[in-house]
């Protein structure tokens, strides 16, 4: 009679309503308890189990979570303690039984699945195995890197922790070298070698770690950047050999990603290999940036289309962009990749790129959390970019129609973007970019436009609000300091501030109005009322000139900035705190 209900439940697990039905009629609770209690038949329950998990996880984990809570805890058990053959077919199953969100790192009995997991894994790829034992342990453990990091790694003491990492990371090198270097057919190897992808980027953030309690020593580290460098030199000879004729092949959008991992830390030890690549990148971005704009048109008309996918999850098509874009910041600022992008066109695509970006993360309130916060890092990322252009390259601002365009869309985005909290990063981008390109483009019709003003405005309460007056208890007089929401972004805000009070100081020559504005915005008083009340061995050393090319500006552009700065003892001011040039100026126009 259980053979023959487990024949019924496979029949009806056959079909996608059948398999919905035994979510919700509560079949979950007695399929893992069949499994727990090793009841006869345990082995089918396993299967359907397996199969549910497959189709459906979200329904599985919401309609039966502490069910599947206690399957997963006794699977991880086994899979730490099992010797046999059982264990791997425990590896090949269990990433189907993980939690769709990262649940384990939150729980104690979470915790101490991923200390069994991380026992079997490490017990497996430090033994002597074939290549059908040591796959599965692979996937499983990309599929915990991809949610955990190395968080995951919960072997008892620290030096046993840097072993494992260490092992893994290694083995996966070897795996992707021999699958991107083995003259025959990639097919069979190409899942196994994407899990190892998965792995190798573990292996970059973790080296590149430095707060914190890094898992890894400054040797260890040395010695995995070597292989790999050496792994990420094939992935290289691999899309240079066939990712023209692949652009098809999700595994070709997972070598990218690994690359564009490996290239946001490190460019130059593969600098010949990476500026031979950089045309055949630019072609995969712009061809599935372009794929994406027309997928995303159709997904507006059928909602129901499913999203391109690859083995690190969903995948929107436009995103291979993401991927490099890190890497394109380093590229942008070295002469001879920086060439090779703008001949084929990159600004051109990276302006449309952070207008589609701009779109989704301004329209789309219904948003998750994680995928605003990977549109905000895109933009941040291409206003990074832009940037490098804009001081290496200024006549190409001028020439190419894009910037034009870029200019009136960070103007027309960023006094709504001030309205926002959390989003003191991405403003500051914003800001610093609009100014530096203000400066190029001052006689642009956009930089004359009604808006304009709402931009240089919302500029100068981002730049004006960054320092106010503190006072310890034990001191007698204030000291200049951080305001609140900028003191925990500063170490990502700090360059772009004092760039942007710079770029502010030269466009008030090439557009004079701008003056009215710093006085009617209350700027100029609240940066002398500073002055005048701050002791003056407080200020930071990076403040005073940067104030000073602002405030001479100022003086020599606009009589009513100069009478107030007279006004308020700025020959005093100027003396004592070094500005010379000011100190001059004002003098000369006393």
């Amino acid at each position: 009679m259980v053979e023959d209900a487990y024949q019924c439940l496979v029949g009806i697990l056959a079909s996608t309503e059948g398999a919905k039905q035994l979510v919700s009629g509560g079949t979950l609770s007695s399929l893992c308890e069949a499994y727990l209690k090793q009841n006869h038949g345990w082995t089918h329950a396993l299967r359907i189990l397996t199969s549910l998990l497959t189709s459906q996880p979200d329904n599985c984990w919401k309609k039966s979570r502490n069910e599947l809570q206690c399957l997963l805890v006794k699977l991880s058990e086994d899979f730490g303690t099992e010797c046999g053959s059982h264990k791997f077919h425990l590896a090949e199953i269990l990433p189907v039984f993980l939690p769709p969100s990262p649940l384990l790192l939150e729980t104690s009995w979470g915790e101490n699945c991923l200390r069994h997991l991380s026992k079997g894994l490490f017990l497996i790829l430090s033994s002597k195995l074939s290549v059908a034992q040591r796959d599965p342990a692979f996937k499983l453990a990309a599929c915990l890197s991809n949610v955990y990091g190395s968080s995951w790694i919960m072997i008892d003491g620290r030096g046993e922790k840097s072993k494992f990492l260490s092992l893994l990371v290694n083995l996966a090198c070897v795996e992707v070298r021999m699958a991107l270097e083995d003259p025959m057919p990639l097919d069979s190897r190409q899942a196994t070698a994407t899990a190892c992808y998965a792995l190798v980027e573990m292996g970059i953030q973790e080296c590149t770690k430095e707060e914190g309690h890094p898992m890894l020593g400054d040797l260890q580290k040395l010695q995995l950047l070597q292989v790999m460098q050496e792994a990420c030199a094939a992935v290289m000879y691999y899309l240079q050999q066939v990712g023209w004729e692949k652009i098809e092949d999700p595994f070709v959008l997972a070598s990218v990603r690994l690359l564009g991992a490996w290239l946001a830390e490190e460019t130059s030890c593969l600098r010949q290999g990476v500026i031979q690549l950089l045309p055949f990148l630019v072609h995969y971005m712009r061809t599935w940036f372009q794929r994406g704009v027309t997928c995303r048109k159709q997904l507006k008309e059928a909602p129901q289309m499913a999203l391109l996918s690859s083995s690190w999850g969903a995948v929107w098509p436009g995103d291979a962009i993401r991927f490099l874009l890190p890497a394109l910041c380093h590229l942008s600022a070295e002469e001879a990749p920086r060439k090779i992008l703008i001949s084929e066109g990159v600004p051109a695509l990276l302006c449309e790129y952070y207008q589609q970006k701009w779109e989704i993360f301004s329209t789309e309130q219904d948003l998750a959390a994680e995928r605003k916060y990977e549109v905000q890092l895109s933009l941040q990322s291409c206003c990074g970019v832009f940037l490098n252009l804009v001081v290496t390259e200024p006549s190409l601002v001028c020439q190419e129609s894009c910037f034009v365009s870029l200019l009136k869309l960070l103007m027309q985005s960023l006094p709504e973007k001030l309205l926002r909290e959390g989003q003191l990063v991405l403003v500051a981008n914003l800001s610093t970019l609009g100014l530096m390109m203000s400066r190029l483009l001052a006689s642009s019709p956009v930089v004359q436009e009604s808006f304009s003003q709402d931009f240089f405005l919302a500029v100068i309460k981002f730049l004006s609000h960054s320092h106010v007056l503190s006072c310890e208890p034990d001191e007698e007089k204030q000291h200049i300091a951080l305001s609140d929401g900028y003191a925990q972004a500063w170490a990502d805000i700090s360059e772009l501030w004092f760039l942007g009070v710079q770029a502010f100081s030269a466009c008030l020559p090439l557009l004079p109005w701008l003056c009215t504005l710093v006085l009617t915005s209350g700027w100029l008083q609240g940066i002398l009322s500073l002055l005048d009340k701050a002791s003056p061995e407080s200020v930071d050393f990076q403040l005073v000139p940067v104030l000073q090319a602002l405030l001479t500006q100022l003086a020599q552009i606009s009589a009513p900035c100069r009478e107030l700065i007279q006004h308020h003892g700025g020959i005093e001011k100027a003396n004592i705190y070094g500005m010379a040039a000011l100190e001059q100026c004002l003098s000369e126009m006393a």
